[in-house]
């Protein structure tokens, strides 16, 4: 099925050219076995994305109640579920350990980081799975042979070729969104790790002010 003319001039004359319309069903078949691998990735870097999207969420990562309680001054509630609360745990349960404290954020900090390294991995190697379809393509294309002719079929040769490049096309599509994917993550990562570095700093802080005035009153 023709699709879309395109009007063009070359050496004085009008030309018509009418661009094929890609048949999707068969550059899913021409991807050949490859396709299994390539679905993996795509269902593997759809699952990533929404799953750590979902876990990022401010809420779930530095409650607002919790964050407001650390900003006052005030002793936050005892609250596991979230990153916060599980840091801000930790350090009443090892008040003056600064450095254990700090190293007990870097992890859940790291912990937020899950499966984004997956991304990477996806984006790198679903366009050299899809080139791998496209050279075993290319050999099937080459050994299309006219049996009158003993030469390729140029019509057929072409079609061959075009519909070679069908895995790098599947493989290209699956790597864009897992690289826009990763970057945005690694940034709300980031984002949420600043934030908890300010906050952590402020119940720090406090620590080593109570601390101080304990002292002062021992000495008295």
């Amino acid at each position: 099925m023709n699709l879309f003319p395109f009007a063009g001039v070359i050496q004085g004359q009008p030309i018509m050219i009418l661009a094929t319309s890609i048949d999707l069903g068969r550059v899913i078949r021409e991807a050949g076995l490859l396709i299994y691998p390539l679905g993996l990735c795509s269902v593997a870097a759809v699952y990533i994305i929404i799953e750590r999207i979902i876990s990022l969420r401010r809420g779930v990562v530095i409650p607002d109640e919790l964050a407001e309680a650390v900003i006052e001054g005030q002793t936050p509630p005892v609250e596991k579920r979230s990153t916060l609360g599980r840091i801000l745990t930790f350090a009443g349960r090892h008040t003056g350990d600064v450095e254990a404290t700090k190293a007990y954020a870097r992890l859940e900090v790291i912990k937020l980081e899950r499966g984004i390294s997956y991304l990477d991995t996806i984006y790198a190697a679903a366009p050299l799975i899809g080139l791998i379809g496209t050279v075993t393509g290319l050999l099937g294309a080459f050994s299309v042979v006219d049996p009158d002719t003993k030469m390729p079929d140029p019509v057929k040769f072409t079609e061959s070729v075009g519909y070679a490049l069908s895995a790098t096309i599947l493989g290209l599509t699956i790597a864009l969104p897992a690289l826009l994917g990763s970057t945005f993550l690694q940034r709300i990562v980031d984002k949420r790790g600043a934030q908890l570095d300010v906050l952590l700093e402020r119940v720090l802080a406090q620590q080593s002010q109570e601390a101080g005035d304990k002292a002062e009153s021992v000495a008295r």
